[in-house]
């Protein structure tokens, strides 16, 4: 169906501007964006006014297999750091993962995706128990939705090289299988160089050259990553990296929080895309990177917490204000805008664009500002006064997938009421 948007309020973030335009939509696409655009018979006319339009966000870098983790019973006794996290929760968890788990983890995180206008899902996956075909089953969650999204498979030695295999081989496989898709690409994953030997590291490298395909990668995201680079192989990690062919335009390099200025300005130059997460940092108390180091190829995912990026960008903001490198707020809103270009990338279309022949993909807020909206204070209204729950519309591929903050074709709560019991078995699945 073809749609006439009259009246809309555009707002763009970075740079900030705001402007009232008709906007048409055609098979997916912006056709035509101006004023007083003249409806066609075959175009349904939806009058916006009073409400705000924006580009979907993208969620740069996440782990949709947490999303049944919530509320799961802590270990005992806690953590002490980064490392025990990992031990005695995620790979617990991700060992635990099944088909069923796996689906209903992806399918509930896209729903709570699109309910926050996060459109596009960059997501790095992990069950060794279930390798073969789980990238299948976290597309099929997503499509449901109606989400797009950029997958990979988080290849590790931990479990061992016949393991190790199977990860390269969903990589690959996948990233072959959605070459041409609309809605899905690959990359190649790795979980954290300090779970990956050279020769393992050396085949993720030669993957994502053979595919022009970037490898998607946690990096110095604790203390340990580094040290594992300079203990056992003499180099700074990023130095190890881009030896072994990991340092690559489309390479997703998640955290950074224990490089220094340097080594974030050669990511830069490379191409590769630093993201940047500050709730999940914080939560696991592994530092905190000055903002002011992050180039043009940055970008903001949530590592697992819930893809609200209005969240995402204000916890950026609110923790940089606290630190010693205080900048403006301005630059969180470009991090978040960065995630379209991103995506842009593997598409090779334009996303984060509300212009003639911009991809569809569009959220619709409902936001009665108390002040006016004025290109100079935009930024003011994203930080105090917007937020997710404004989100009423979304549209993908020119198709509204929420409308009034419902989703269209899907049956919110008996999916959640399902997830509830798939999650209580993933646990008993752990503590066993």
């Amino acid at each position: 169906m073809d749609f006439l948007l009259k009246n809309a309020r555009i707002i763009h973030l970075d740079p900030p501007k705001i402007e009232e335009a008709d906007i048409r939509i055609i098979d997916g696409t912006i056709a035509d964006c101006g004023q007083s655009l003249r409806p066609k018979k075959s175009d349904e006319v939806i009058d916006l006014s009073g409400k705000i339009i924006l580009p979907g966000f993208v969620n740069s870098h996440t782990h949709l297999y947490s999303a049944l983790s919530r509320g799961m019973p802590s270990p005992k006794p806690a953590p002490r750091n980064f490392i025990e996290i990992l031990q005695e929760v995620w790979w617990k968890l991700d060992e635990a993962l099944d088909e069923e788990s796996i689906y209903y983890s992806a399918l509930v995180g896209a729903i709570e995706a699109v309910k926050f206008g996060t459109t596009t899902l960059v997501d790095h996956h992990a069950s060794p128990n279930h390798v073969r075909g789980s990238l299948d089953l976290i597309k099929a969650g997503i499509a449901k939705v109606g989400l797009r999204g950029i997958l990979c498979y988080e290849t590790t030695d931990r479990g061992g090289m016949k393991k190790r295999d199977l990860g390269l081989v969903e990589n690959e496989r996948f990233v072959i299988e959605n070459a041409n898709n609309a809605r899905f690409r690959g990359t190649i994953g790795a979980h954290a160089s300090f779970t990956l030997c050279n020769d393992s590291l050396r085949k993720i490298g030669e993957l994502a050259s053979m595919y022009d395909c970037g490898v998607h990668i946690h990096v110095a995201e604790d203390r340990a990553d580094v040290m594992d680079s300079i203990e056992n192989y003499n180099t700074d990690i990023i130095s190890r990296l881009a030896a072994l062919g990991l340092l690559r335009k489309k390479s997703i390099f998640a955290h950074g929080v224990h490089i220094n200025q340097k080594q974030f300005a050669r990511v830069e130059k490379s191409g590769a895309w630093m993201v940047h997460n500050p709730r999940s940092n914080m939560n696991n108390a592994v530092g905190y990177v000055p903002l002011n180091w992050y180039g043009e190829h940055s970008a903001l995912g949530t590592d697992g917490f819930p893809a609200d990026m209005f969240d995402e960008a204000k916890f950026g903001y609110f923790r940089n204000a606290e630190s010693d490198h205080r900048v403006e707020f301005s630059r969180l809103p470009a991090m978040l805008q960065n995630g379209q270009k991103l995506i842009s990338q593997f598409f090779g279309r334009s996303f984060g664009t509300i212009v003639k022949n911009s991809p569809a993909d569009l959220i619709v807020l409902d936001y009665n500002a108390p002040t006016p909206i004025i290109h100079q204070n935009i930024l003011s209204h994203f930080l105090f006064g917007i937020n997710s729950t404004m989100v009423q519309h979304v549209m993908t591929d020119g198709h509204w997938i929420v409308w009034n903050h419902q989703l269209v074709e899907i049956d919110e709560y008996a999916v959640m009421e399902k997830a509830q019991k798939v999650a209580a078995k993933l646990w008993k699945k752990m503590n066993k």
